[in-house]
């Protein structure tokens, strides 16, 4: 983790390692950012949900009492949430819920939110705080799902076989960060060749405004009902 903090932020990073949780700042190219996330493929339990809750929340107190809100950088490596008995009847939805909260807080209080997928990024663990940035980027290799298809072929009751064939078609139905980002939920893939210090901060750039991930899923042929159903709902002429 600290050769991806080095490269990330060659101007200098001062992020503590808490277990599987990370919080701290950075110097990126566009000024003094801070960073959240966690590490090593982490299974999110409540513990480490109020964690990242607590960090986000500090990071937009901090900033309303010193100036403007600076970015926040969110590094999403996780394997989900922590399938635990004991978890659920702590009421990890709830904490999951809350985390969602604190993320949404910080964006309307006008932080930009930047997710880089390191590693795996799956189920709740991600949904609940690195989707919820305004742009999302995934690292070499990294590793994207919602749900696998044999946990996928026992909630629709859908044979494996048929979700393998329909996963080689639609992304829908397809793990992996080059189908998200063929459905408008992954913003960029970055390669090894890439300056990450310059490609972060062209995502910090371009995050905040409008979200646009149904129009890329459209635009790229991944998700392409999404965006005119949502215009038909919204009263919007699909032809504007």
């Amino acid at each position: 983790m600290n050769a991806l903090l080095d490269r990330l932020f060659p101007a200098g990073h001062t992020v503590a390692f808490d277990g599987h949780n990370l919080a701290g700042h950075a110097v990126s190219a566009t000024g003094r950012v801070h960073v959240i996330g966690t590490r090593d493929r982490a299974a999110l339990t409540t513990d480490m949900a109020l964690k990242l809750s607590q960090a986000v929340l500090d990071a937009v107190r901090t900033d309303q009492a010193g100036g403007d809100p600076r970015p926040i950088v969110f590094i999403a490596s996780t394997q989900g949430q922590a399938l635990s008995r004991h978890e659920e009847l702590l009421g990890l939805n709830g904490y999951f819920a809350h985390m969602a909260r604190c993320v949404d807080l910080a964006r309307r209080s006008g932080h930009r939110l930047v997710t880089l997928i390191h590693g795996e990024a799956v189920s709740g663990g991600f949904l609940a705080f690195g989707l919820l940035a305004d742009r999302i980027c995934a690292l070499p290799d990294a590793q994207v799902k919602v749900m696998d298809l044999r946990a996928m072929a026992r909630v629709t009751k859908i044979a494996p076989e048929r979700l393998e064939a329909l996963a080689q078609s639609s992304p829908v139905f397809a793990p992996g960060a080059s189908n998200y980002a063929r459905m408008g939920a992954i913003h960029a893939l970055w390669s090894d060749a890439d300056d990450w210090p310059q490609a972060l901060q062209q995502a910090i750039a371009e995050a905040g405004g409008e979200d646009r991930r149904a129009a890329l899923g459209r635009e790229r042929g991944g998700r392409t009902l999404a965006q005119p159903v949502a215009e038909r709902v919204a009263g919007v002429p699909l032809d504007a």
